[in-house]
């Protein structure tokens, strides 16, 4: 039985390339041009497991995804890094002299922004997906339009690459999680755990739970604070921990929960960097 992949974005989206490389061809897309309607049809069954950018090599952490993996109950299985490569396509016969506008999602734009200083007469203007400007290009023939998008999305959908890794920064990676609603803990083959966690309103707290991870050989790969909505100036931390021995991990939860005021388990898995 093939699963129901939930994606940001469409065929030919980075999304679509992850859901290729971690779960193979044999899948049905859920295409989502939001990442709030991808957890929507996760929470109602439409959709076995999720795909969402948690972070960039650039541009740092997609914050608002860390709530919406925390406030909807989801839970975090594995993580994929894929390697970001964007080209600039068009419509056959067009060249970049034709093009008076490129429009792309806002992240693309911004980590191509160094590119079109070359070309000040093109006008950038932000849209919701890479790949669905790809098709709507050549669905509607939209000429002196170009856009920003993957090699899989002008293959999809017969464009042209006239310009390609156009990014500033070529080594820029992007994190992805693989994310469900069914809980999976207590795997001891897991080497990662991503978690949530509110420290006590006590002196030295955060670096209390920090000499705890560093006790029992466990590495803090990642920290993010994000502030809690209803009691201002207060944060919550999400986590992500490396450990080789599961073990010595359960042990450093069990220690940390004396610590903080509150702490939650957002999911464990291999480590996949």
């Amino acid at each position: 039985m093939k699963l129901n992949i939930a994606i940001q974005g469409i065929k030919g989206s980075n999304h679509h390339q992850v859901a290729k490389d971690y779960f193979g061809n044999d899948t049905d897309l859920v295409e989502c041009l939001s990442f709030d309607v991808l957890v929507d049809q996760l929470l109602q069954g439409k959709a076995d497991k999720g795909i969402m950018a948690i972070e960039n090599s650039i541009a740092g952490s997609i914050i608002p995804n860390y709530a919406l993996v925390y406030h909807n109950n989801l839970h975090i299985i594995g993580e994929h890094y894929l390697n970001i490569h964007h080209n600039l396509m068009v419509l056959k016969g067009q060249k970049i002299e034709d093009i008076d506008e490129v429009r792309s999602h806002p992240m693309a734009l911004l980590q191509c922004k160094e590119f079109f200083k070359a070309y000040p007469h093109i006008k950038m203007v932000e849209d919701v997906d890479t790949a669905d400007v790809a098709k709507r290009i050549q669905e509607n023939q939209l000429k002196k339009v170009g856009a920003i998008a993957s090699a899989k999305a002008a293959e999809i959908y017969g464009l042209t690459i006239i310009a390609d890794g156009i990014q500033t920064i070529k080594k820029n990676f992007t994190r992805f999680v693989i994310v469900q609603r069914k809980q999976s803990l207590n795997n001891q083959e897991s080497t990662k755990a991503s978690l949530k966690f509110v420290l006590k309103h006590q002196s030295g707290s955060l670096g209390d739970v920090l000499i705890t991870l560093a006790n029992h050989k466990v590495n803090l790969s990642k920290i993010q604070s994000l502030p809690i909505i209803d009691k201002p100036w207060e944060y919550a931390f999400f986590a992500d921990l490396v450990f080789e021995d599961y073990e010595e991990y359960k042990n450093a939860i069990a220690d940390i929960k004396s610590k903080v005021s509150s702490l939650k388990i957002l999911g464990e898995y291999k480590d996949n960097k």
